[in-house]
This record gives C-alpha cells, sequence and structure tokens, in this order.
C-alpha cells in the first residue's frame, strides 16, 4: 500500500511538473527561413500565442516549402489541412481575391498610407467573403513598388517598351502593358534566375526582394518614386482549426493576430525594403534614379486609366473608398 502510495504520488508531481504535450499549429512557409516573414509574423505569432496559453499551443513554422512546394498553392494548403496556417499573395489567385487586388493598384492608396490600415478598412464590409474556409490573421502590403532591372534603365514609360517584365499576377500585367512591356507572370522564387538568364529584363515589386530573394546579385538599375502600387499579403488559419480550439486557445490566437500582426509585418517589409535600398545606393556596379515630380506625373498619367478599369470591373469604388478611409 505504501509503495502504490509512493507511486502515485509521484505519478502526480510529474504531471504537474511536466504538463499535457503542447499542440502544434503547421505554418506554411514557401521561402527560406532567412525570410523577412518569419521573425516578423512565424516567430512573433508563436512568442504571444505560446505566452497567452502557458505552451499548451504553438506555432511552428515548416520553411522552404516543407509542406508542399509552390507559393500559389499556399491558400488551398491551408483550406485543405495540409498546413494549420500558411501565409501567400493574393495576386497569384487573384480571381478570388477581386476587391483585395484593388490595394495593389497604382495609385490606390497614398504612398504615405499604411497598407495595413487600408486593408483592414474595407475587411469587414468588402473583403471577407474573400476569404473562404479561413480566418485571416494578418493584411499587409509591402513597401511601394519599384522597377527593378537588369541592364536597362527606366525613366519614362517608353523606356519599357518591348521589355520583358515579371508581374505577380493578372492586374499587374495590365498595369505592365499600359506602360508598353511585355509583362511575364511568375513566382517570385523563379526572378532570381530568369533576370540572371535573360528570360526578363526586369520586375516591378518591392525593394525588400533585394534581400529577401538575392535579387540585388542580379539586378542593377532601380526606379523609385511612381506610385506603382503594391504587392498584398495575407496569413490565414483554417477556420475549422480556429473552430476546434477551447475557447482560451482562441483568445490568444486573437490577442495575437489582426492589426498588430500586421503592422509588425508590414513595418518589417519596409523597413528590409530600407535597408536593401541603402546598399544598392552605395555599390558603385548600381544605378539608382529617383524620378522627379514632373516624370512621377506621366507614370501617374499612363497607368490612371488601368486602375480606373480594374476598379470598375470588380464593383469596388465603395472598397477604393473606404480603404483610403474616406
Amino acid at each position: 500500500m505504501k509503495l502504490r502510495t509512493a507511486l502515485l504520488a509521484t505519478a502526480l508531481a510529474v504531471g504537474i511538473a511536466f504538463p499535457v504535450v503542447a499542440e502544434e499549429l503547421k505554418f506554411a512557409n514557401f521561402t527560406p527561413p532567412f525570410h523577412t516573414i518569419n521573425a516578423s509574423v512565424i516567430e512573433k505569432l508563436n512568442e504571444k500565442v505560446s505566452a497567452s496559453t502557458n505552451g499548451a499551443l504553438t506555432v511552428r513554422g515548416y520553411h522552404g516549402g516543407e509542406l508542399g512546394k509552390g507559393p500559389v498553392e499556399q491558400y488551398v494548403r491551408v483550406v485543405q489541412g495540409a498546413a494549420d496556417i500558411g501565409w501567400g499573395l493574393p495576386g497569384y489567385t487573384s480571381s478570388q481575391f477581386g476587391k483585395t487586388m484593388i490595394v495593389e493598384m497604382p495609385d490606390a492608396i497614398p504612398l504615405d498610407m499604411a497598407g495595413y490600415d487600408a486593408l483592414w478598412r474595407a475587411y469587414n464590409d468588402h473583403l471577407a467573403s474573400e476569404f473562404p474556409g479561413t480566418k485571416p490573421l494578418a493584411l499587409w502590403t509591402s513597401e511601394p513598388n519599384i522597377f527593378i532591372m537588369k541592364d536597362k534603365q527606366i525613366r519614362k514609360p517608353e523606356d519599357l517598351k518591348g521589355l520583358k517584365i515579371r508581374v505577380a499576377g493578372a492586374t499587374a500585367a495590365e498595369v505592365a502593358e499600359s506602360l508598353g512591356a511585355t509583362p511575364v507572370q511568375m513566382p517570385i522564387n523563379e526572378v532570381y534566375n530568369s533576370l540572371q538568364t535573360g528570360l526578363i529584363d526586369g520586375v516591378i515589386t518591392g525593394a525588400s526582394t533585394l534581400s529577401d530573394f538575392k535579387l540585388d546579385e542580379v539586378a542593377n538599375s532601380f526606379t523609385i518614386g511612381a506610385n506603382l502600387g503594391r504587392l498584398a499579403f495575407y496569413t490565414v488559419m483554417a477556420k475549422s482549426k480556429y473552430d476546434a480550439l477551447p475557447d482560451d486557445q482562441k483568445k490568444a490566437i486573437d490577442d495575437a493576430s489582426g492589426m498588430e500582426l500586421s503592422m509588425s509585418a508590414e513595418t518589417a517589409w519596409n523597413a528590409a525594403a530600407d535597408a536593401a535600398l541603402k546598399v544598392a545606393r552605395e555599390s558603385s556596379d548600381n544605378t539608382v534614379i529617383d524620378l522627379s515630380a514632373e516624370e512621377i506625373k506621366v507614370f501617374a498619367d499612363a497607368v490612371d486609366a488601368v486602375t480606373q478599369k480594374y476598379v470598375s470591373s470588380v464593383d469596388g469604388a465603395s472598397t477604393l473608398a473606404q480603404m483610403r478611409g474616406n
């Protein structure tokens, strides 16, 4: 009897000292672990959720496409349960995100406006239906797009005539075409080799890619100042997974996500862009072109019809107004 009592006491002590094994939320990341997404979203989410639940719920990043290759499939990967959480770009499946994609259009929102603010302002009334089967944890945009080119200098739309420009989606393709370029749609992780081999002449995207995807190694000309739009991003969690959590863990997810997590991501993207541009400016091998106000207006006039046409095509006038805070 004494032995049984001692064993029971030991078992209880062990149970108290070592709680039930934590449940892990699998976060699918198609980029390497050094990418900006890791510290600004994945690790931040894990830190807050783990602290709020005393370690009962954690978030672990599976990097480099470990849960499935290809950034285009990220949303489906979450809905189908291959991952609990994932991040991606609406532009890769732009037909699903008609109104969300408004934020990517040139001059849709001012260069000094936070993209995450614009997206969350419009979310409840206009964007929620575009995220079926998931709970968005973060919505944000990249830093404003610039021209990142190899051996080509862009000062006016005519300089793009006939050039092959990588774009992320169909709406960006229309922007490239309006500037006289030939759009080539491909995932960002294919851009390095495509620039290196001459398959494309350049890309319209944010400067953070210079460091995040090493484009600084293959590009040598950068044009800054025109409001060419931004890239939109999401981090989503499977709604079925979220609904299955106990209430305290749902609250932990709620408290760790939304505006704060979105701001963390966008701030990190902007910081990466600023740092990458600083390095680019310091290299004697590069040409960095800062457009004048007059030159910026020429680009704005060239793409204005594309933005207006797109907004009209998705019945998005009120969405755009809400994004702008009007």
